[in-house]
């Protein structure tokens, strides 16, 4: 059910098939680059996703939901929300 730690909705996503992405729940790396700081944050606490920390939705949450060109006007932060009280 749940797809990524930010709450991207993997499926909807047109870099998966692009890319052959799996997702940051199954990969090491993210196809763009090195790391990913919340994909590192939430393993870091040990969190599936960012809707199980204490500081959510964090500043680094919301830079990345509500950045002008990559964001999603907090889409992901809203989903993180929903599999919170699934998980409830």
């Amino acid at each position: 059910m749940i797809e990524s730690r930010c709450g991207i909705l993997c499926g909807e996503c047109s870099f998966q098939e692009q890319t052959g992405c799996a997702g940051c729940l199954q990969i090491q790396k993210p196809f763009w680059g090195d790391s990913c700081p919340v994909k590192s944050c939430c393993e870091e606490k040990e969190h599936t996703h960012c809707g199980q920390c204490g500081d959510f939705p964090c500043a680094l949450l919301n830079q990345f939901a509500y950045d002008e060109k990559q964001g999603d006007g907090g889409k992901r932060i809203e989903q993180c929300k929903l599999w919170k009280e699934i998980e409830a």
